[in-house]
């Protein structure tokens, strides 16, 4: 065990903890029998708080891949083993992901917790959808396997339940079949929000897509994007590019890194306003089609190591959230109306469209749209975010748990309607109240 400062990829709130690892279920069973009040972390990408607290378990030595059958795809591994190993290991062997967030530095637990969704929710789900059994080791040292026909109480309120109902040992999911390691990318401007949503409308047949949007554009160009469209690329495709001579294998990289943190004053209004011009006129046609490699398309700020240093020693908080298919027009152009005449600027602003919403208690994704943005921490952003959950509320949506970082509990239990059950659930399943995080207690879970 060792005493350190810790944070979430937000870096906001930094806390003292005491970080303990486990390497077996046999440690973990010793740490849950010895330690009144916990929460599991894997690599620490959830935004906010929710793998916050005094006592922490991390999860990363326990990082073995168990079993694999080729014939179908199913891997087996323990929670502490990243997508970036699963992909560094099975991409060349002609294998993807199924369901992948925007960070590759993500460990299996985390991405059960969170029950990520991708750039083809709308297509595929989340991740929990591809999920066949996982063991869970509840507050009472026992160890169930759960899925979504046996135990599937634990399955559902444990898929999207940040931790709060067990340690999450080791699970089995299913992998995709693909033939490179390269994505056909079509990237579309729009020139404001309704022609951004007609388009995904009009190409909800590719698997993956995704948006990012101007949140600073005013009037008639409220809205305007850059949509990016992809399908895994075939040999054909690939065939004039000069690349290794396996398709599946992508050449190294040298990536950045940023080894300090940036000047607090540096992210502003007025800087955040010039990269959205700059990052919408960079392209000048208006359809382009392309090939990049997988990372690029589905990883490109992990090109560029500890970029949450950007933000400054403060830190930024990620503020996600869904609105139902049939209020997301009104919604979403009352929050970007919102957000440009605060001035309040996004560098990062994403949006998807969802697919329909399963039956996990706190999954996030419902069918309709999703929009991201990323706020440097900064005196007054709280109180305006409160503004931003009236309208959410307003229209029927929702925040995402892994981002958040300050949502209160009234918010919450009227955003979630499971959310009553799943405190139920939770205190079935752990019955001793160990698992806790600063999120948890602040929303009163």
């Amino acid at each position: 065990m060792s005493e350190m400062m810790i944070a979430g990829w937000g870096n906001y709130p930094m806390i003292e903890a005491r970080v303990s690892k486990a390497d077996s279920a046999e440690k973990a069973k010793e740490y849950v029998y010895g330690t009144n009040a916990f929460i599991t972390r894997g690599l620490g990408r959830s935004y906010g708080d929710s793998s916050l607290n005094t006592n922490i378990l991390s999860t990363l030595k326990l990082n073995r891949m168990l079993s694999f059958d080729d014939k179908v795809g199913i891997l087996s591994c323990e929670s502490g083993v990243t997508l970036s190993e699963i992909l560094d290991i099975f991409v060349p062997r002609g294998w993807f992901l199924p369901v992948t967030p925007g960070t590759r530095y993500v460990t299996l637990g985390g991405a059960i917790a969170s029950d990520v969704h991708g750039k083809n929710h709308h297509k595929d789900g989340s991740f929990s959808d591809h999920l066949i059994s996982m063991d869970v080791m509840t507050s009472e040292g026992k160890i169930e396997t759960c899925s979504k026909t046996v135990n599937a109480d634990l399955f559902k309120a444990t898929c999207g339940g940040m931790g709060l109902t067990g340690v999450i040992l080791n699970a089995s999911f299913k992998l995709k079949r693909i033939e490179t390691a390269y994505i056909k990318q079509t990237t579309i401007k729009s020139r404001n929000l309704d022609e951004t949503m007609d388009l995904f409308e009009k190409y909800g047949s590719f698997t993956y897509s995704v948006a990012w949007i101007d949140c600073l554009s005013k009037n008639e160009r409220i809205g305007r994007s850059i949509l990016m469209l992809g399908e895994h690329a075939d040999p054909a495709d690939i065939k004039d590019l000069t690349i290794s001579k396996n398709a599946l294998v992508l050449k190294k990289k040298s990536n950045l890194n940023i080894p300090i943190n940036f000047p607090n004053s540096i992210l502003n209004s007025v800087t955040a306003r010039c990269f959205n011009f700059l990052y919408y006129h960079k392209h000048p046609n208006r359809t382009n089609e392309s090939i990049v490699d997988y990372d690029s398309f589905f990883y490109p700020l992990d090109s560029i190591h500890n970029w949450n240093r950007i933000y400054g020693a403060r830190g930024f908080t990620q503020y996600q959230l869904v609105l139902p298919y049939d209020m997301s027009k009104d919604g979403l152009m009352k929050i970007l109306t919102s957000i440009s005449n605060s001035g309040r600027g996004s560098f990062l602003a994403v949006l998807k469209l969802f697919g329909k919403e399963n039956d996990n208690l706190l999954s996030f994704p419902m069918a309709g749209y999703t929009l991201a943005l990323d706020f440097p921490i900064i005196p007054g952003l709280f109180p305006f975010l409160d503004e931003l959950d009236k309208i959410v509320l307003d229209y029927g949506g929702r925040l995402y748990l892994s981002k958040d970082v300050r949502m209160g509990s009234d918010m919450f239990f009227k955003s979630y309607a499971n959310a009553g059950r799943f405190k139920s659930a939770k205190l079935y399943f752990d019955k001793n109240n160990k698992l806790q995080s600063f999120q948890s207690k602040r929303l009163g879970l």
